[in-house]
């Protein structure tokens, strides 16, 4: 009986890492016009009588990563937004570093507007320092990598990267 159950799943197995290969590749052509004389890059083939210079083989542009199931359900009840400033640099790259680092999808905010620093004025309650990191509705002022830790830990969110995942890119807004 267990044998008939691993067998099931090494079948299992094998037919769905199957399915997630790439099934298709990608062609380009190069060639010079007849008519301009310009070389021609296209994933069509050229027309009849063009002096094909290249064609190369490979695979299609890989789409994004699928974000985890972890990381989508921490960011649906806690998304982040960091709150930056351009006179802040060793801090903010520090802060960057972290939330890449966990795999943590953020948008970065950069305060360069006497009404965008009086707006997160008024959402502290107190004075403005940068960077400072919203978790959902909890947040702290200053980067201290403990306190942000502990932040993204009671949110859910992961405490590492998946591996290949790459920085969020996250934009000022």
């Amino acid at each position: 009986m267990l044998a008939a159950r691993l067998s099931a799943l090494a079948v299992f197995s094998a037919l769905a890492v199957t399915l997630a290969l790439p099934a298709d590749a990608q062609t380009t052509y190069r060639w010079i016009d007849k008519a301009t004389g310009k070389t021609v890059f296209s994933d069509q083939p050229p027309p009849p009588g063009a002096k094909v210079i290249q064609t190369k083989e490979g695979k299609a542009p890989a789409e994004e990563a699928p974000v985890p199931y972890a990381v989508k359900q921490a960011a649906e009840k806690y998304p982040v937004v960091l709150y930056t400033a351009a006179n802040c640099i060793e801090a903010c790259k520090q802060g960057r570093d972290l939330l890449n680092g966990r795999g943590v999808p953020f948008s970065e905010k950069m305060l360069s507007k006497d009404e965008e620093i009086a707006e997160l004025s008024a959402k502290l309650g107190s004075e403005v320092s940068v960077p400072t990191l919203f978790v959902g509705q909890q947040n702290f002022k200053g980067y201290e990598a403990g306190a942000w830790n502990n932040l993204l830990d009671l949110a859910g969110y992961p405490k590492s990267a998946p591996y290949g995942a790459k920085p969020s890119g996250a934009f000022a807004k």
